[in-house]
């Protein structure tokens, strides 16, 4: 009981010790097995960790495996028979992969130099081409009639997973519940309409099971042949027993149940603790929440991961716009001070290299990192959370004040007062004034001092 209070705090209420708990409006499961009790606590201590989509879709720089799917949305404005066309393109696009220029030890050792602790792959996407070296099907980077399979590095999950192993980080698996090339999943004799399975699964049932094996070996393979895994990320919310409009109105509400709860009882077999991130499923796979491209305005009592993209796509997109050093600094302090994690997405080019801008956003942020981590990893939240241009972290006997803006000079008044003993700026050898009044800090530079940064970090003790 001391861990589930520890975890909710004072915004959650405790249905019983072995169901839900209920945390700003979110329901939640918290983990039963003491293993993965144990490397959630640690993935909270991370903080900042670094997501890559990546696959054959590159080569024509579009939006991960989307444009595939019948949905208005995805399809754009082709009529049927473009989009036919189109489809059977893509399908095409691994004869056209080559990323020579794939290099995950330099990722690897950019990522950690940016502070990222954790690192999540797509080791397979929605469109069902996979990075990883599955025994079920052809349509995968080692397929020898692709150009990329004679690569000593072709299996890019494995090297991906080796390299960022090899500095220290907890690793993920992103992989799609639902996978669009599979014959038990769009099955050819059924029309396909939206993004959800196009036949009754409890009419064929013999294809379902078909699936819910493919499914299970995949994920098998992960967890059996690819080294220690930390997290399954699991992608494709309407794969699941409950099915909700919110996937999609176009389609008949159809029960997707796979045995997520047996494939990953499964996989705890091989990889003990093992997070699992069933996202937007309700239920006891989903370890930790994943908010999609938003920042929560408040604190949640739960676990919980901001998944973003650093460019305005998920995948490589030629020309986007990627978000600046500030932005990104911002973010991450934002999250941290309501208890979550940062999942920052920085998606490779089809030749397996970074645009340039992306290498120098991930090396601006570890020098602000270098002088300010303190105030991240390791921390956990306190009130008020957010103040104005102000976030809050603690640890140990220190509580942090991230002042959320680049000029600093002269005076500034932090809205903290309980139980101050000293005050001091990181990364910054000078004396500070300091003096509370009312329900502020006042905290006076010298008068020399007149500097930018992304944001300053207040160490009060």
């Amino acid at each position: 009981m001391n861990y589930l209070k520890r975890l909710i705090g004072t915004a959650a209420v405790v249905a019983s010790l072995a169901s839900c708990v209920i945390a700003s409006g979110h329901i939640y499961y918290p983990p039963e097995d003491e293993k993965v009790v144990e490397k959630l606590e640690q993935w909270q201590d991370l903080k900042f960790g670094l997501m890559m989509h990546w696959g054959a879709y590159s080569v024509i720089g579009v939006t991960e495996s989307w444009t595939i799917c019948p949905e208005d949305w995805c399809r754009g404005r082709k009529d049927e028979a473009e989009f036919q066309q189109y489809v059977a393109d893509y399908v095409k696009l691994p004869y056209r992969f080559n990323p020579v220029k794939f290099d995950p030890d330099r990722m690897a050792a950019a990522a950690k130099d940016a502070g990222m602790r954790y690192v999540v792959f797509t080791t397979k996407h929605h469109d069902g081409f996979c990075m990883f070296d599955t025994k079920t099907t052809d349509y995968k980077i080692t397929n020898p009639a692709y150009p990329f399979a004679a690569n000593p590095k072709a299996n890019i999950s494995k090297e991906i997973f080796d390299s960022f192993r090899d500095q220290d980080f907890m690793i993920g698996a992103y992989f799609s519940k639902s996978d669009w090339h599979s014959p038990w999943y769009w099955h050819k004799d059924f029309p396909v309409v939206d993004r959800n399975v196009n036949y009754n699964p409890k009419r064929y049932p013999n294809l379902w099971n078909n699936f819910i094996d493919y499914t299970s070996t995949q994920i098998d393979e992960l967890m059996s042949d690819y080294g220690k895994i930390d997290l399954l990320w699991l992608d494709g919310g309407q794969v699941q027993k409950k099915p909700s409009t919110r996937f999609s109105k176009n389609s008949k509400l159809y029960d997707q149940d796979i045995k997520i709860g047996e494939i990953v009882r499964k996989a705890r077999e091989k990889q003990p603790g093992l997070i699992s991130v069933d996202r937007e499923v309700v239920g006891r796979e989903q370890n930790y929440l994943t908010p999609e491209q938003r920042i929560p305005d408040h604190y949640i009592g739960v676990p919980w991961e901001t998944c973003m993209t650093i460019s305005g796509a998920w995948s490589h997109v030629p020309n986007d716009t990627y978000k600046s050093t500030t932005t990104i600094i911002h973010n991450l302090c934002d999250i941290v001070a309501k208890g979550g994690s940062y999942l920052l997405n920085v998606a490779p080019m089809a030749n397996g290299d970074l645009e340039p801008v992306a290498w120098e956003r991930l090396r601006e942020i570890g020098e602000w990192m270098d002088k300010n981590s303190e105030a991240i990893y390791g921390t956990r939240p306190i009130r008020p959370y957010r103040s104005g241009d102000y976030a809050f972290t603690q640890k140990d006997q220190s509580v942090y004040a991230i002042y959320l803006f680049e000029q600093l000079s002269g005076q500034v008044n932090i809205p903290y007062t309980k139980d101050i003993k000293s005050v001091k700026l990181l990364g910054e050898d000078i004396q500070l004034t300091w003096v509370i009044k009312g329900n502020f800090i006042e905290v006076v530079l010298p008068s020399d001092f007149d500097k930018k940064s992304h944001a300053w970090v207040f160490q009060i003790n």
